[in-house]
């Protein structure tokens, strides 16, 4: 049998459990710290050290240099798209503590999955967009409509700069924790750079769980029709 023998290699690299926590924790697209990326995963400085190391060696991650730090993120789109696609194959997480069911709650409820929105509140925003007939769902993959276009001129996203990164435009991402799709590429991001630009939500440290203010759960309400506010009761 012939088989690409940097398959074996790669599996290997992402399989190793602390190197794991590291890919995953960085799947919000901000840079971190070895050392904060050693006490996410619950590791030494020297034993993160020594797994970027293996990370960088393989492309899964970048890295920056600032004055005497060095701050890492995720290569690409492309890489998180496989991890978060991977995290859909496996069961889910032992929770041990309150902290960790607090955690998980939080992450299934919204959070980034790279630079969109996911979760139970990025799939609700998919199926709102649909209905709406702002998104078709095609056997391609997602696809602004006319009047999807027209949404995004007057939601104050600019259809111009979206156009002229070089990524997928709008494409559809398997969501790990709702088992659907929620919206990615150009027009994913955009969106969730409006939410926070509107602070409809808001970012957190060291985690990719997103905080939905009071503003936002009342505008996604009236926009989109999806109730986050009855969500998160039902989940404390």
């Amino acid at each position: 049998m012939n088989i690409n023998p940097n398959l074996p290699a790669i599996a290997g690299i992402i399989s190793d459990p602390s190197r794991a926590a590291i890919l995953t924790s960085l799947l919000d697209d901000r840079f971190y710290s070895a050392g904060e990326l050693a006490s996410i995963a619950k590791i030494k400085p020297q034993t993160a050290s020594f797994h970027l190391s293996k990370l960088l060696e393989e492309n899964l991650i970048t890295a920056v240099k600032q004055g005497r730090h060095r701050y890492f993120r995720l290569q690409n789109q492309e890489i998180a798209r496989i991890i978060e696609t991977l995290l859909t194959l496996t069961p889910p997480a032992q929770v041990n503590s309150l902290k960790q069911s607090v955690e998980d709650k939080a992450i299934r409820h919204a959070r980034t999955c790279y630079d969109h929105v996911a979760g139970y509140l990025g799939v609700q925003l998919a199926e709102s967009l649909i209905k709406k007939g702002y998104i078709a769902d095609t056997q391609d993959g997602f696809k602004l409509t006319e009047e999807g276009v027209t949404f995004c001129i007057s939601f104050g996203i600019d259809l111009d700069v979206m156009r002229k990164k070089r990524r997928s435009f709008c494409h559809k991402c398997l969501d790990w924790s709702e088992r659907k799709f929620h919206i990615a590429g150009a027009v994913g991001n955009a969106l969730l750079e409006r939410f926070i630009d509107l602070n409809w939500i808001q970012r957190q440290p060291n985690t990719r769980a997103l905080v939905i203010t009071n503003i936002g759960k009342r505008e996604f309400m009236e926009k989109f029709s999806i109730d986050m506010k009855n969500r998160e009761t039902k989940i404390k």
